[in-house]
């Protein structure tokens, strides 16, 4: 069966998500790896991303660990010399594909007031066909509710979306849910798993 869509995430898919080593780039490495000792930046990112206001969750973690309350807000304040830089070759790979007609899709793990400064930084986020975005929905990966409303809103049969993660939990939902799947271990085997479907010459993919 052929491929209706496919559907990238985000983070260290199309941009780099390596928060330990941008904070250690802006408060130094030792500040840094004692930040993410003391509490989970992770699991203040995924109220973000499960729905909390990007602002507020991050003002709520600030003042609730005061020994930590500027490396806290610079998530908020410089969220876009965090979230970075892009990965290029997965950037051809997405442009590439509308460029055949193939519909491509963002199903993310992301703030809905994170996206759009990311958007605004990263043009090519806004270039899908359809946003899938966890901050909107409330719901989050690997929850096979959002893998459902992906399928319910576009209307494609599971096994004709083409899904890549960088996370093994999502990929193992999508791919109970019948989804096509790739595990994203950088651009170059992505590249080739595009080829394999047919989705893309290897000139396109390059």
């Amino acid at each position: 069966m052929s491929i209706n869509a496919v559907i990238f995430d985000i983070g260290n898919v199309l941009i780099e998500w390596q928060p330990e080593r941008r904070l250690a780039e802006r408060i130094g490495a030792d500040r840094a790896a004692s930040l993410f000792a003391a509490f989970d930046v992770h699991a203040m990112m995924t109220r973000i991303d499960a729905g909390g206001d990007f602002a507020d969750t991050i003002e709520e973690t600030a003042l609730a660990h005061p020994d930590w309350q500027h490396e806290i807000r610079l998530f908020r304040d410089e969220w876009n010399a965090i979230a970075r830089p892009e990965i290029p070759h997965s950037v051809r790979l997405l442009r590439a594909l509308r460029a055949r007609g193939v519909p491509v899709f963002a199903l993310t793990n992301f703030g809905a007031r994170n996206f759009p400064l990311s958007a605004a930084q990263f043009p090519f986020l806004s270039e899908f066909d359809r946003h899938y975005i966890s901050g909107e929905m409330c719901l989050v990966k690997p929850d096979p509710a959002i893998y459902e409303a992906v399928e319910t809103d576009c209307g494609f049969a599971p096994e004709t979306l083409l899904f890549t993660d960088d996370r093994d939990e999502n990929i193992a939902a999508a791919r109970a849910r019948g989804w096509r799947t790739h595990l994203f271990d950088g651009p170059e085997l992505w590249a080739h798993t595009l080829v394999e479907h047919g989705l893309l010459t290897r000139k396109e993919a390059a």
